[in-house]
């Protein structure tokens, strides 16, 4: 398949929480983002170094979980083929919208296990005030090293109950590339690990063990180093939040982990992936199997339970 260079990188995540308050005082107090405005229901946020004006809009709602996943194309006329591949792919569209406080015009199209996702080109640039204009001109906004104060928005992980199926929607719609996957032993995927660029990924998706619908894994921001993570551990342990495994290191891409849960419950991560890019064009999917998982992380660190049932929103029980 020949590459596609439509789409530049993940733009944004939408979180919902019935904790506005509470989670809004996370992400930014204890996990360090940015403020760039709240308008209505919604907050929107971004890292010292994301070039847009937000990377995650955190929207009060009555539940949690992702409301829609944005990707930014590399021009409009490469927003218009992708809508017309998109379109013509069978898959559910919810076609255009207006945008909000962070982009223009953007299109909306589904999975086919529920998550909402949009493409856009016209952006609004975060242009910092006097009281967060960096030192150096090449940065996005002042490292103020509030919180964990990570750098970028990373990846996310969302939850399919087929991820072969979730696998052809991103190749087709996204032109994502696998870069990771696991098979497992009844020869279904367990996981995939996509990427749009040079980066490792930029979305994963597991298999979903809850019986849930269009469910969210974890949101994760990129620090500069490892000991980064390590001061964001002392953070949220003197700040009562609940770390659910790590730091540690995943076998999988050989990043640098910690997982907590926000206020709402939803699973936050923060990662340090060092150096490692995928620039090889005719890059090999590196493959799994699911006694090589059963070994645990990258240094033999089990996966806990909830790892493989907890998503968000939260399974309603009869």
């Amino acid at each position: 398949m020949e590459p596609c260079h439509d789409i530049a990188h993940l733009g944004h995540v939408e979180i919902l929480t019935d904790r506005f308050e509470e989670s809004l005082d996370f992400f930014t107090r204890i996990y360090g983002l940015k403020l760039s405005a709240i308008d209505g229901d919604s907050a929107y946020l971004r890292a010292w170094d994301d070039y847009e004006f937000h990377s995650l809009k955190l929207t009060r709602s009555s539940t949690t979980g992702v409301a829609h996943i944005g990707y930014r194309c590399d021009s409009a006329a490469a927003l218009a083929r992708r809508v017309a591949v998109i379109e013509a792919s069978g898959y559910t569209v919810h076609g255009w919208v207006e945008g909000d406080l962070g982009h223009g015009r953007a299109f909306h199209f589904e999975d086919p296990f529920g998550h909402v996702f949009e493409i856009y080109w016209e952006t609004n640039r975060y242009i910092a005030p006097e009281g967060d204009r960096p030192a150096l001109k090449n940065l996005a906004s002042r490292y103020t090293a509030q919180g964990a104060a990570p750098r970028r928005l990373d990846h996310l992980n969302l939850l399919a109950s087929d991820v072969t199926v979730f696998r052809d929607f991103m190749q087709t719609c996204l032109g994502s590339r696998v870069t990771e996957q696991i098979r497992l032993d009844n020869g279904r995927l367990g996981g995939c690990w996509f990427t749009i660029n040079n980066k490792t990924y930029d979305l994963a998706c597991t298999e979903e063990h809850g019986g849930g619908h269009a469910r969210l894994h974890h949101v994760t921001y990129a620090t500069d180093t490892r000991e980064d993570i390590l001061r964001a551990a002392d953070i949220f342990l003197e700040n009562g939040v609940h770390i659910e495994t790590g730091p540690h290191k995943h076998a999988i891409q050989g990043t640098f982990f910690l997982y907590v849960w926000e206020p709402a419950g939803n699973r936050v991560e923060l990662a340090n992936a060092g150096a490692r890019l995928i620039l090889a064009p005719d890059w090999e999917t590196v493959t799994w199997t699911e006694t090589e998982r059963k070994r645990g992380q990258a240094w033999g660190l089990k996966t806990i339970e909830t790892f493989h049932t907890h998503g968000t929103p939260p399974v309603q029980k009869d």
